[in-house]
């Protein structure tokens, strides 16, 4: 009896000390999210309902795209990363937050599952975040690190971008509710749908797998809260910085190649339609910047069929931010979702043929 109640004492502190981590994690969250996101976003909503517009496009006039050169990257990565920075930065903090004060048993029960439930409930928790690709990445590279399962850890990460609630009202006020409603369709189908079945391109986990993983990692977890916290951050920093910072370069250099110029006739064709989703889905962009693209592509004769390809395709993922998640999931993963985003900004493009 006095073992019993002993071990129950030693445990009361661990719980103490878990909630209260959880409890930072989640007020972090909250006051990131609203200087980094809601704030700004609630603004720029108010600039969308009044003047239909909520800025120029990143990619400049499409008549005057420039050509492949340092400068082009270098601009562009400069304008880029002015747009993103400060939630790329939150993004990197949350991944690494997300591995040392979320306890490891919550999110697997949660989230760690290959269950449809599991990837609902993640794609859900994404509504709130609003982030572009790149910088969900982050947060995505630590769930997995927690072993959270491919289909809940892609559904949060896809559905940042694709699902964003402000995105979307502000699509609704600057292209057309016609817009909204096929972004929203094949979002729903991309963030739900297509997450939950890529986890049978991975590992099957079970009850007695999800334990063992739970006890792994809390033996990994040993430490102070600041030394693991230096170890994940820096990890992070080390790797995703260099990477994202090369692959918008590139991004911005080769924009020319991957938005070319069309002919009145080739405009809203089956070809263009495949062309655009798929530079689309390599390009990086960053949150609700489809918008104005589109916006300004259609002011210079960009079609409906092209134009829906992109409403889908530039959001969800880009070729830097499948870098930056390259180490977290298995290959056939990766080709599986980007496949995926082509096949369906395919789709989206067609249905934009008769609808837009």
């Amino acid at each position: 009896m006095a073992q019993v109640n002993s071990s129950l004492t030693a445990t009361q502190p661990q719980r103490k000390k878990t909630v209260v981590f959880a409890i930072i994690f989640i007020l972090i969250t909250i006051i990131g999210l609203s200087y980094v996101k809601w704030y700004p976003y609630y603004n720029k909503s108010i600039l969308a309902i009044t003047t239909h517009s909520i800025g120029t496009s990143i990619l400049g006039d499409s008549a005057d795209m420039p050509a492949v050169s340092w400068d082009s990257a270098w601009s562009y990565a400069l304008a880029y990363f002015n747009a993103v920075w400060k939630a790329a930065v939150f993004g990197i903090i949350l991944g690494s937050l997300v591995q040392v004060l979320i306890p490891t048993n919550w999110l697997l029960k949660v989230l760690g599952k290959t269950s449809f439930g599991s990837t609902a409930v993640a794609g859900l928790a994404s509504l709130p975040g609003m982030m572009c690709t790149c910088c969900a990445a982050p947060i995505a590279v630590g769930l997995r690190k927690k072993n959270v399962s491919v289909g809940a850890s892609l559904a949060f990460w896809i559905g940042n971008p694709t699902l964003n609630p402000a995105t979307l009202i502000f699509m609704t006020f600057v292209l057309s509710w016609k817009f909204t409603a096929l972004r929203l369709v094949f979002g729903l189908i991309l963030t739900f749908g297509i997450s939950y079945l890529a986890n049978r391109f991975a590992p099957q986990a079970d009850s007695a797998d999800l334990e063992k993983m739970i006890e792994k990692t809390e033996t990994k977890a040993k430490g102070s809260f600041v030394s693991r916290w230096m170890k994940s951050i820096g990890n992070m920093i080390l790797y995703i910085v260099p990477t994202y910072i090369l692959a918008v370069l590139v991004m911005g250099a080769v924009r020319v190649w991957l938005f070319p110029q069309l002919s009145d006739a080739a405009s809203n064709s089956l070809i263009a339609v495949i062309g655009f989703a798929i530079a689309g889905m390599l390009f990086v962009i960053p949150t609700a910047a489809e918008i104005p693209i589109i916006q300004t592509f259609m002011s210079f004769g960009l079609a409906g069929g092209p134009a829906g390809a992109l409403l889908l395709a530039l959001p969800s993922i880009s070729l830097p931010s499948l870098l930056l998640v390259a180490k977290s999931y298995p290959k056939k993963v990766l080709f599986f979702v980007a496949g995926s985003v082509v096949v369906l900004s395919i789709l989206s493009g067609i249905a934009g043929m008769f609808l837009l």
